[in-house]
């Protein structure tokens, strides 16, 4: 039995402000919550094939809710 990816994704949804372009660029990484439209993190380790739209998502994001490489934002 292997180990289940690290994660390498954070996200905070007290930071999020909504704008969905995570969504836009990732939406196989990231969702928004129907009722308060903030960000939901759907794959903390997406595979390299996902990585890189992942990465847009974080410089897109106006609120800097997403952080790439595992640590919780600040």
């Amino acid at each position: 039995m292997s180990a289940a990816p690290a994660p390498w994704l954070a996200v905070d949804p007290e930071r999020c402000i909504g704008s969905g372009r995570c969504v836009l660029s990732a939406p196989a990484v990231f969702d928004q919550g129907d009722e308060d439209g903030l960000v939901r993190l759907l794959d903390p380790a997406p595979p390299d094939a996902l990585r890189a739209g992942a990465r847009n998502a974080a410089a897109l994001c106006p609120s800097g809710a997403i952080l790439v490489g595992g640590a919780a934002p600040q």
